[in-house]
């Protein structure tokens, strides 16, 4: 098992573009044997071989489970905004039963978390406001019947509007993915205040760093880890601090050479020391 100090370093399978037998080969290569493990080509006409694939994969521990949603558009933060996690009205049957289908499939698997882009909290608009927690609390509800811990992913909004949003939610399967740089990316916090700040939520980390932009109101940019502003050594220190016992899962998401991307975060975490 290749680790990061105590934490066992695991790779998003959606950042290799590959069929889930190319994942398992690719992750094996790089000396890594955990995966953040994205659900939705099992949920419908891939199912079987997805199935195949990882009754072959006896090494590979999920650390995580991910769903997406086919509605979100990243073209731009407003694009996204409209379009991303439970926001979209039109979208919302659809992107409902999609989580049902990957939490039932998560608890089938025993894997006991599942990550999910929720979409902005936007507490200055009270029917949005109202509309966004009451369609969390359905999703959360789902995941504890299963047996599952719902994770949001970070970003969208900053650490104090989402601890703001945990409290007020108050619910026992609703906890963090935290990934550092969607704080740069979506031009929001420092990702070390905001890991320390969101702290008790925090249930798996991804490793992706970003620079912030210098246009407000578009994205900043994606780099390879610890090429860009989250700061690698800081970062992991602050982890740290915080008594973090998870897994930390590379993420690579632009770039032209991800693989080479996703070797070099492996080797830089293998040499940090908890």
């Amino acid at each position: 098992m290749t680790s990061c100090g105590d934490w066992p370093v695991a790779i998003c399978s959606w950042s290799l573009k590959q069929d889930l037998d190319g994942v398992i080969e690719t992750i094996g290569s790089l000396g890594v044997d955990y995966l953040h493990l994205a659900l939705r080509p099992a949920l419908g006409e891939g199912r079987k071989r997805f199935e195949e694939s990882l009754a072959r994969a006896r090494n590979v521990t999920i650390s995580c489970a991910m769903i997406d949603f086919p509605s979100e558009d990243y073209s731009t933060l407003q694009r996204i905004r409209e379009t991303g996690g439970v926001a979209p009205d039109s979208a919302w049957p659809e992107n409902r039963l999609l989580f049902e289908g990957a939490v039932a499939l998560a608890a089938e698997l025993a894997v006991p978390r599942l990550s999910m882009h929720a979409g902005f909290i936007d507490h200055g608009d009270p029917e949005y406001c109202s509309k966004f927690y009451s369609r969390i609390l359905e999703l959360a509800d789902m995941a504890q019947e299963k047996g599952v811990e719902l994770l949001m992913e970070t970003g969208q909004e900053s650490a104090a509007e989402l601890v703001r949003f945990l409290e007020e939610m108050d619910h026992p399967a609703l906890f963090v993915n935290f990934d550092p740089a969607n704080m740069i990316l979506y031009d929001k916090d420092d990702p070390v205040d905001a890991v320390c700040r969101l702290a008790p939520w925090i249930r798996h980390v991804h490793i992706k760093d970003a620079v912030r932009t210098a246009s407000p109101g578009t994205w900043g940019a994606e780099v390879a880890w610890g090429e860009g502003q989250v700061g690698g050594e800081r970062f992991l220190n602050a982890l740290k601090g915080t008594g973090y016992r998870g897994a930390v899962a590379v993420e690579r998401e632009a770039g032209d050479d991800r693989i080479n991307d996703i070797r070099l975060a492996v080797e830089r975490l293998s040499r940090f020391t908890t």
